[in-house]
């Protein structure tokens, strides 16, 4: 199993960062059903207003790399990356075996 990690900064002030990040949430739980090497997707937010916290983590799982890689290149996930991407300041990912 892999387990897919990405920790957003979002862009705006506080108000406009919860409001992206909640769409984020929602948005990307979404994908559970829609791709199905995606085996389980959790957003979880920044309860912290500290400049220095990302705002957003998504942990996913696939049974391999194969599987990850299908799920990015996958057009639901490009959309909502595009969002993603449209939102943020800063990203880190990391990928690793469980």
């Amino acid at each position: 199993m892999i387990r897919h990690i990405v920790m957003w900064k979002l862009l705006g002030d506080q108000s406009e960062r919860r409001r992206n990040a909640l769409s984020m949430k929602e948005k990307l739980e979404g994908l559970m059903g829609v791709i199905p090497q995606l085996k389980s997707a959790r957003v979880k937010l920044c309860c912290n207003p500290s400049p220095d916290c990302y705002d957003a983590v998504f942990i996913a799982e696939f049974e391999t790399l194969a599987d990850l890689a299908i799920y990015q290149a996958h057009p639901a996930h490009m959309e909502i990356s595009a969002f993603c991407k449209s939102v943020r300041e800063s990203r880190a990912a990391l990928d690793y075996e469980i």
